[in-house]
Formats: C-alpha cells, structure tokens, sequence
C-alpha cells in the first residue's frame, strides 16, 4: 500500500404508488465527510478451497464483509448491491463469473448485510472509500467493477475518486444505476420529486418488513406487471436480505442514494464502461438515469433491455450474464 495511495482514501466516499413513486430504490448521498482508510484485516471467517470470506476493519472501526470467490491470480470483478441488500443478491453473477475462471468479490455496503450496524458514515463519500480500503487489503489492479442501482452510484464515486487514479480500474459497468442524481430540481426537471423519496423513509420507519415485501412482490421484479411469473423465492430472499441490515443505514441511504449528483464522477471516468438497463424499470426510471449517464461517461455503451425490471440481474441473469462477459472479454 502506497503512502500515496493511501491519502487518496483520506481524501474524498414502497402497492401501487410503489410503481411510479417507488422509482428509487437502491441507491447512496452527497457527503463531505472523508473517506475512511483501512485499519486492520479479519482472518476469514469461512474458507473452502478458492472461496473465502473476510472483514475488513476502516480506521472507524467499520468491519467489511466480502466474499473473495475463484483464483487469487486471475482478473478480478468487484460487484457493488443495492440498497438495502447485501452482496447475496449478486450469487448468480458471481457463481457465474466463478465458473468463467474470473476472481469475484462481493461486499456487503456498511449498515447492510453482516457488515458492522454502525450510526454514521452512511452517505457515497464513506461507501467508495470503503471499497477502497478493501481494494488496497486485496491488492486488486485491471479490476471490473459493476454496480447495480445504489451499488452503480458507490462504484461511479470510486472509480472516479480511487480507482482511476490510482491505475486498479480496467472497466465500468452500471447496471440499473441511480447517476447521475435522482431527485428532482431546477437543474434535473425529469427526477423524481422528494415527497417519493420521503413516503419511503416514512413507510421504512413504520413498517420496514412490510415495506419490503411490497417492494419486492411488486415493483423491483416488475411481480406487478399482468402475466408476470411471480416468483416467491425472489421475493423472499430479497427480504432476507434487507432485514439483515440495519433500519438506521437503509433510512439514511435513501437520501443518498437519491440526492447525491454523481454528474462531475461521471465526466471524470475514462475507463470503458457499459450502461445497462431495463426501459421498464419502475424503481431508477431510464430516461434520467442511464440515458444521461451513457451520455456524461466519456468511453460508454449503452444497452437497453425492451421490458426488463429493475432487478433484472436476477428475472434475467442468463441474458445479462452472457452480455457482462461479452463486455468484460471484450
């Protein structure tokens, strides 16, 4: 770890309305609280073979859980959940990806999944610097990075505040993803208005159980769609996993997720990157997020999927798989 590098980290890191409304749902915020640096490396807490699972320690005393998945030696790709999710919701990716012969790691964002229940740092700035700190531990270098809602706005802010500059990004790729900036404002007429946003932090604070089960039998996987196979596998799994985070850090990641502007990480990224998202996607609605995010990324391509949902790496996984490797072969 470079002494360089290492002041980079120190640096700048709901049935029906559900349908319209809920056209946030996965995602993190402007902050100017620092990034945060490594501390201190967890041995694993599982190992078999070439998969492990791991914390890593900030200097807050954060512990970051990931899954480190496939040959140690081989090219990485790191996958960035959304909200309020866990890296589990990345498991066909990165079984997938496994099977390929690629290096996967999945994290659980801070507040969510096993990762610590802590009371501040909830906001983009502390998100990327988190990667990066887990980025630095594993020394990962010509590193995928692919982001889905939330998790697109945590890699943007990384990849254009910690892995450009410091040469560990060969590629970008957002899936469903919430940049450039959600709400809406004299300067993003076509986002979505605050009081979406507020009845979601008022139905969490109410009711967070019910709340996620709404969103995952409805909107998320377009389960509200007529004709829709409805799958309660999905939309149980998808409430295991927001439980298992903590109400205080999915309450505060609302409001990053649909506040913070990721425009300027957007025109600083370099790398190749691939914008990829469903036209009826209920939750980031396309036509002000990736449809303006293909535009602000220098080196992008955009790929739009006729009908696909939000969750779409999961109703659609062999599609979205086979075109993730085309792109990251490529």
């Amino acid at each position: 770890m470079s002494d360089s590098e290492n002041s980079g980290l120190v640096s700048p890191d709901r049935r029906d309305f559900l349908v319209l409304g809920l056209s946030a749902t996965a995602l993190v915020a402007l902050s100017t609280a620092p990034g945060l640096a490594l501390a201190s490396f967890n041995s694993p807490d599982t190992h078999s073979g070439n998969m492990t699972m791991s914390k890593v320690t900030t200097q807050d005393g954060v512990e970051i859980f990931y899954k480190d998945w496939g040959p140690k030696n081989a090219q990485p790709i790191v996958f960035h959940h959304g909200w309020p999710l866990s890296g589990d919701d990345w498991d066909s990716q990165a079984l997938f990806f496994v099977g390929q012969g690629y290096r996967v790691i999945a994290h659980d964002r801070r507040g969510h999944g096993r990762s610590s229940q802590v009371s501040d740092g909830h906001d983009m700035d502390h998100y990327a610097a988190d990667v990066a700190a887990l980025v630095q531990q594993l020394n990962l270098r010509n590193a995928v990075h692919i982001g889905h809602s939330t998790g697109g706005g945590e890699a943007t802010r990384y990849v254009a505040r910690h892995g450009q500059l410091h040469k560990r990004v060969a590629k970008l790729i957002l899936i469903g993803a919430v940049p450039p900036v959600m709400v809406k404002s004299p300067a993003n007429p076509g986002g979505l208005p605050i009081e979406v946003f507020d009845d979601m932090r008022k139905q969490l604070a109410a009711n967070r159980s019910q709340f996620y089960l709404d969103v995952a039998s409805g909107p998320f996987y377009g389960f509200n769609r007529p004709g829709a196979a409805v799958s309660p596998g999905m939309i149980q799994n998808w409430w295991r996993q927001g439980m298992a985070g903590a109400a205080n850090a999915h309450y505060e990641c609302i409001k990053a997720f649909s506040e913070t502007d990721f425009t300027d990480d957007l025109r600083a990224i370099t790398v190749p990157a691939l914008v990829m998202h469903g036209d009826d996607d209920q939750i980031v609605p396309i036509a002000d997020s990736a449809l303006l995010s293909s535009k602000l990324l220098k080196n992008a391509t955009l790929k739009v999927y006729e009908k696909y949902p939000h969750g779409m790496c999961t109703t659609h996984a062999d599609v979205v798989n086979q075109d993730l490797l085309k792109f990251i072969r490529g």
